[in-house]
Order: C-alpha cells, then sequence, then structure tokens
C-alpha cells in the first residue's frame, strides 16, 4: 500500500472529479476518475497510466469552450 507523501497516511483508491485548468481561461473537469487520495489529509495522487490518459485526454478537449466536463473513461 503506498503512503501519502505529505502526512505518511495510507493512500486508497476512489472515483472523483477533478478540476484541470488549462491555459488561462479555460477549465476541464473529470469525472469518475480514479485517485489514490490520503485517508488523513485528503492529498490524491494519479498513477502513471490515469495520468498518460488524463494528458490525451486534455489535448483533445474544445478550444473555445471555458468549461467542458468530460467523463473519464479507461
Amino acid at each position: 500500500m503506498m503512503k501519502c507523501t505529505v502526512c505518511g497516511s495510507e493512500l486508497r483508491a476512489l472515483t472523483t472529479r477533478l478540476p484541470f485548468k488549462i491555459g488561462e481561461s479555460r477549465i476541464v473537469i473529470l469525472k469518475n476518475l480514479p485517485v489514490l487520495q490520503c485517508e488523513n489529509c485528503t492529498q490524491y495522487v494519479l498513477q502513471d497510466d490515469v495520468l498518460d490518459k488524463v494528458d490525451q485526454m486534455l489535448a483533445r478537449v474544445d478550444s473555445e469552450a471555458e468549461l467542458e466536463v468530460i467523463q473519464y473513461a479507461a
């Protein structure tokens, strides 16, 4: 089991929604995003494979939209 780099508590797997700021004025919210979150301080970690997928998804967002909500799909 992984430990939190902030407080040392256990990280647990869960899905959540996270906002990502792209550029100066665009925000993308990813729903059902798998993360490892600290049970104590709520710090979270994205695993490498998830982060790669997030990067791919964010590269395809609508360049005109100020706010976009996308369902994460593995």
